[in-house]
Formats: structure tokens, C-alpha cells, sequence
């Protein structure tokens, strides 16, 4: 079975950091893109940042210059290394990943959710 495990979140001041971790287990052959997420209020998820296999990453125009993603391939690993945080920023953020398994000595790609941790920054 594949997990997410996500952890790192917390209650912080208003212009302070937080890094966010979430480590994939499990079966795994191999790790495309990885993500943040957080939803909204209509319960669709919104894209924070995400980041490829080879590093290259995209970020939401909010968190732009704020806010930081990073991988370690090796730990099956993504972090979000949060800076100047501001009570917007308050939400639950959720790490997907793209996760090759193999079936029957076949590749598979299926996207999987972490659990997902609360951010809560007071003004």
C-alpha cells in the first residue's frame, strides 16, 4: 500500500515559517510530480506549489516568492519551506504525488492524497 504522510504544520505568527514535509511509502517504483494543495471553500483543491521529478517547480501567484518547494528523491520526500506567512495562508494543506507502482511487472501512475495538515497563522 502507498501512503503520504504529511506533517510539520502548526500555529504561527503572522510573518513567520513553517516547513511543511510529506514522505511517500509503500511500494513505490517511482515518483513523477509532487505537490502542495490547499482547498477552498467550495471544497475544490487549489494548486500552492508543485515540483517535477528533475526539479523544476510552479507556484501559485500568492505564494510566489513566499513560499518554497523542494524534493529529495532519495527519501521519497517534498517539502514547502513557508516564509512570511500571513493569516490568508490559513487552511489545510494537502501533498499529492504521482506514484508509479507496478502490476504484474507493468508500470502504473496513479495520484495519491496525503491526509493533510493544518496551517493556522494569527494576525
Amino acid at each position: 500500500q502507498v501512503q503520504l504522510v504529511e506533517s510539520g504544520g502548526g500555529l504561527v505568527q503572522a510573518g513567520g515559517s513553517l516547513r511543511l514535509s510529506c514522505a511517500a511509502s509503500g511500494n513505490i517504483f517511482d515518483i513523477n510530480d509532487m505537490g502542495w494543495y490547499r482547498q477552498t471553500p467550495g471544497k475544490q483543491y487549489e494548486l500552492v506549489a508543485s515540483i517535477t521529478r528533475s526539479g523544476r517547480s510552479i507556484y501559485a501567484d500568492s505564494m510566489k516568492g513566499r513560499f518554497t518547494i523542494s524534493r529529495d528523491n532519495a527519501k521519497k520526500t517534498v517539502y514547502l519551506q513557508m516564509d512570511n506567512l500571513k493569516p490568508e495562508d490559513t487552511d489545510v494543506y494537502y501533498c499529492k504525488a504521482g506514484i508509479v507502482t507496478l502490476w504484474l511487472g507493468r508500470p502504473r501512475t496513479n495520484d495519491y492524497w496525503g491526509q493533510g495538515t493544518q496551517v493556522t497563522v494569527s494576525s
